[in-house]
């Protein structure tokens, strides 16, 4: 009984919160028509590649704008999971290990089920994605299967992080300078302005760093410091009135500290603690460039996106997570990826009349290529493997190149007949892989293991949505699509495990998209539910400490709701509010790492999420601005491994930030998990060292600071 009152007291309390809310937006919603539009103007995504009205798309979509990204100073796409019903991140505080799940979908670092695009350009390995966000425009969260137009790597969705276009009409920049507990330090600055009247250039950059938030209690020192610089540069140029081009690079350079890996039962004891006789370090490196060009024509639209994205990571760690001498681990990855995609679609104005019928279409062509590398080196005592083994040994776990090219081609049509749209696409792809993947000892203690071989995938990914509109702001909607994701080959593995098949999914959706109150009031909710084939699943590799292989396990299933509120109360308040529940489970007969587990949930699914919040601005005397944000984000429990034999139990996390503005300067005051919950937000089976089982990371502590600003 005291399990069960722990597992639904968050959700208590959030929905005794979410009641108040919903009060002050019903307040809202009686006041008199007036032009305090919450979308106004209308927030235009590209969440189907054309941009369009988000209220308009038939899917479900977040939107996060600059100016939320800016009052809520988020600078990574973890920092607005938030606002997304149904998104959940479970990352380790090293940068490149981030794996975003939408409505319990999720997989490996190598064939994400969730692309990152940034400016059009996917991030088809998840050590690229997880980037510092700087001179950004908006971010888009797109759940749902979206197969048929963005191809094998969005089975669950995307995430779309368009860059701010640089000023054509005047030179604007700014500076902001946080500063934090845990010796945080950072500054981050941009400019834009025009070169020409059809050119404009700008630049952003910044540097962060933070001492570690757990404590090596062998050696007495942090292990989790975190350091890193950043940058970004445009070039906007418009030869013409109807062709516009952009020119985008960008580039990062972290030197963090180690992981803060522990026994889940020892932090959960004493939370950020660890034992260390090694101090390992993280770096990553990563350069990304995008060429666009576009030109609108009065029948058509031709866009043209040209990417190239470079990475490097090196890793050291202690493998043990103990005092003792016993073993380390060095990993070394890089991988380049080139793309590109032409797409031609009909232009805004123009569809194309069919009787009383008007048809609007795109249709495009992608071609992409990677080549990924990776050199990871196990390193034991001696006696460590075997106590017949009396000497230090070095296992290569694994070495490996993996290069990929695939092709695809899609369409899609909507066709338009009063206020009903009809909307029909398809996309076919196409991939080959090759792999050279080697493991061996030094010295030999036992025979090398080699694996050359190649393989091809093809898929065809239909979508299929109505959409009707009952009044201007108000549609119903409803979509039916099937999605795949390639096969492919682990880096590392057990042997026999190093290939792992295709992936399927059908999925369904219906929702509700409206407006009210004269504009001041914003409802949206969806239902959905997903059915999988030979899912895969990221798995511990039992064979190897702390490595991972994706792997098919059989069936599941997930089904939930999802509802966002956003009511525009009076002139100087604003409410938000999001709400998801997940139930996603694994079919009848599936079976990982030769264990059944039917029935059980999938890993790292929350069964619900919800995030409630205000945004108050008030003029002052001077021309200053008064202005303050505050929301609690709760995050229901949910299960760290496919066995549910471990756990995490609700929990809620509160952030406010406040400050003044006059003229160009500013100055903030911000916290951020205000309470200081203790929550461990991933976790891995670690059988062996680990006494109970698993390790773990803490999610991170109470921090607080000021925030000084300068714009002009």
């Amino acid at each position: 009984m005291t399990d069960l009152s722990q597992r639904f007291s968050g959700a208590r309390t959030f929905v005794l919160m979410s009641l108040a809310w919903v009060g002050l937006a019903a307040t809202a919603a009686a006041q008199p028509a007036d032009p305090l539009r919450v979308n106004a103007p209308p927030v235009v995504v590209t969440a189907l590649k054309e941009p369009a009205d988000v209220q308009t798309v038939p899917a479900s979509v977040t939107a996060v704008p600059r100016d939320v990204l800016t009052s809520s100073a988020i600078t990574t796409l973890s920092d607005a999971v938030s606002l997304a019903p149904n998104t959940f991140f479970s990352e380790f505080q090293a940068r490149k290990l981030s794996f975003p799940r939408f409505r319990g979908i999720s997989s490996g670092p190598g064939n994400p089920a969730i692309t990152t695009y940034v400016d059009g350009v996917p991030m088809i390995h998840t050590n690229a994605s997880s980037i510092e966000l700087i001179d950004v425009e908006q971010i888009e969260f797109v759940r749902g299967g979206q197969s048929a137009l963005f191809g094998r790597n969005a089975l669950g969705g995307v995430m779309n992080v368009a860059s701010a276009r640089p000023s054509l009409g005047k030179w604007t920049g700014g500076v902001t300078a946080p500063l934090g507990n845990y010796g945080a330090v950072a500054a981050r600055g941009a400019i834009s302005g025009p070169l020409s009247a059809r050119s404009a250039i700008s630049i952003a950059a910044g540097r962060s760093q933070r001492d570690g938030f757990t404590t090596d209690a062998f050696r007495n020192v942090d292990i989790d410091r975190r350091g890193n610089s950043f940058g970004k540069a445009q070039l906007l140029w418009i030869p013409t009135a109807a062709w516009e081009t952009r020119v985008i690079v960008s580039g990062e350079r972290a030197r963090d500290g180690d992981y803060a890996l522990a026994d889940l039962a020892s932090l959960r004891a004493t939370p950020f603690t660890a034992q260390r006789d090694f101090q390992g370090s993280i770096d990553r490196d990563i350069v990304s460039g995008a060429f666009i060009a576009r030109h609108e024509g009065k029948a058509l639209t031709f866009t043209t996106t040209t990417g190239v994205v470079d990475w490097s990571t090196k890793d050291e760690t202690d493998l043990d997570y103990t005092p003792l001498p016993l073993f380390t681990r060095r990993n070394d990855e890089t991988a380049t990826q080139f793309t590109q995609e032409i797409r031609l679609a009909s232009a805004p104005n123009a569809a194309v009349a069919l009787g009383s019928a008007a048809l609007r279409w795109q249709a495009g062509a992608f071609l992409f290529t990677q080549r990924y590398d990776q050199n990871a080196i196990n390193s034991y005592s001696a006696f460590v493997l075997s106590t017949s083994i009396p000497f230090p040994v070095q296992e290569t776990s694994p070495q490996a190149s993996l290069d990929d090219l695939g092709v695809g081609v899609y369409g899609q049509g909507t066709f338009t007949v009063g206020r009903l749209d009809v909307a029909v696409g398809a996309r076919a792809d196409y991939e080959r892989k090759d792999a050279d993947i080697s493991s061996f000892f030094t010295p030999v203690i036992a025979p090398p293991n080699r694996v050359t071989t190649d393989r091809s995938f093809s898929n065809v990914s239909p979508q299929a949505s109505l959409s009707y509109r009952v009044q201007p702001d108000r549609m119903l909607y409803a979509s039916a699509s099937s999605g795949y994701k390639a096969g492919g080959f682990n880096a590392a593995s057990p042997v026999g495990s190093e290939a792992f098949a295709e992936e399927h999914t059908v999925q369904v959706e219906g929702g509700l998209k409206s407006i009210w109150a004269g504009g001041r009031v914003l409802t949206n909710a969806a239902v959905f539910y997903i059915d999988w084939d030979d899912l895969q699943l990221n798995l511990p590799n039992p064979q190897v400490p702390a490595q991972f292989y994706v792997a098919n396990v059989g069936g599941a299933r997930s089904a939930g709701v999802e509802l966002e509120l956003t009511a525009r109360a009076t002139a100087r308040v604003d409410l938000f509010g999001v709400l998801g529940y997940t139930d996603a489970r694994f079919g009848d007969g599936s079976r990982s790492s030769g264990v059944d587990v039917s029935g059980n949930t999938l890993p790292s699914t929350p069964d619900y999420t919800g995030t409630i919040g205000a945004q108050y601005r008030q003029p002052l005397a001077g021309n200053a601005t008064l202005h303050a944000r505050g929301e609690v984000a709760v995050v229901g429990s949910y299960l760290y491994d496919d066995a549910n034999t471990a756990s995490q139990d609700a929990y809620a996390l509160a952030a406010f930030r406040g400050g003044v503005k006059r003229g160009p300067l500013s100055v903030e005051a911000w916290i951020r998990n205000a309470f200081d919950a203790r929550y461990i937000p991933v976790a891995f089976a670690y059988p062996g060292l680990a006494p109970s089982g698993f390790v773990g990371e803490m999610g991170q502590p109470r921090t607080f600071g000021v925030t000084l600003g300068v714009q002009f």
